[in-house]
């Protein structure tokens, strides 16, 4: 079934949409998660905490404003920083690095292909030093712009820059 086909039929509440989607989507949204929350178990609670989401909130998905996957995955990140938040869990040290988490993708056989998926080591291509450790502890780790100016020891209105540099640098490697 084609994926637009699949995402119509989601949104109608048909249960086997959502089944099909959950078994294409979870291991990787989980993965993402546990990324952010570094605890397995936990990471899999949240999974099925974000999938009841988009269950609930299906009509808010609007194919105009971006693919389906990158909607379950910024749910998927926002609730993983809230969980890292709501027990002021700060002991960021523990959290892999990008460079890691591009390395865990490259090299592991089971993924088989879904790195494609995520798309993370081609739209990190070309990024700079700066570039990939701003995203780290913005996207990664949860840092707000204020936590990342003090860890970087850079203002903040240099770190807004930055970021939307490597955003443009990151769109320009999608397109």
């Amino acid at each position: 079934m084609q994926l637009d086909n699949l995402i119509i039929k989601f949104q109608q509440k048909d249960k086997a949409a959502f089944e099909t989607l959950y078994t294409m989507y979870a291991e990787n949204i989980c993965g993402v998660i546990n990324v952010i929350v570094k605890d397995a178990e936990r990471s899999e609670e949240l999974c099925q905490d974000v999938f009841v989401k988009i269950w609930e909130k299906s009509d808010q998905y609007d194919t105009s404003k971006g693919r389906f996957f990158t909607w379950i995955l910024n749910i998927a990140r926002n609730a993983a920083i809230d969980e890292v938040r709501s027990k002021t869990h700060k002991n960021q040290k523990k959290n892999l690095s990008v460079d890691s988490l591009v390395g865990i993708y490259e090299n592991s056989e089971d993924l088989n292909g879904k790195m494609d998926t995520i798309g993370l080591q081609s739209l990190l291509k070309g990024l700079k030093d700066k570039c990939i450790k701003l995203i780290d502890l913005l996207y990664f780790k949860g840092y707000t712009q204020k936590e990342a100016a003090k860890e970087l020891n850079a203002p903040v209105g240099t770190i807004k820059t930055r970021i939307r540099s490597c955003i443009s640098t990151i769109r320009k490697n999608m397109a």
